[in-house]
């Protein structure tokens, strides 16, 4: 599968690579959460379950639970963030990564959403 983002509707996002995943917060996330003071990611080597929580992100205004859209197992996570988690804020779909996992089932990935239909949700949320 080539290079592509996918979405999922509590705003993570995943940039799949052939069997590999590197997932994230969409910049929609990052704005509602605010400053990103703190990311509780897991191991390399740790199976993450769809539907599961698989870390935090804490910010000045909350901690947001991290639930899993796909399962896998951690093959890297952005050990930028131990010291700059605020990575997350300024560059949230490239440097602000959080986690890369290897895809347990790709059929997981059907039912997340395109760019556009992601975007079409927000316009909506914006709206409503």
């Amino acid at each position: 599968m080539a290079d592509s983002l996918k979405f999922t509707r509590d705003h993570l996002w995943l940039r799949v690579e052939g069997l590999h995943a590197h997932l994230g917060i969409s910049e929609q996330a990052q704005a509602d959460l605010g400053e990103i003071i703190a990311a509780e990611l897991p191991e390399v080597g740790d199976a993450v379950e769809k539907g599961q929580s698989f870390g935090e992100l804490e910010s000045v205004k909350t901690v947001s639970e991290l639930i899993a859209p796909v399962s896998g197992q951690v093959v890297a996570t952005n050990t930028d963030l131990d010291d700059h988690p605020n990575i997350v804020n300024e560059d949230p779909y490239h440097e602000g990564w959080l986690i890369e996992i290897e895809l347990a089932d790709e059929t997981e990935l059907e039912p997340l959403l395109e760019a556009d239909e992601y975007d079409a949700l927000m316009s909506g949320e914006e709206e409503a």
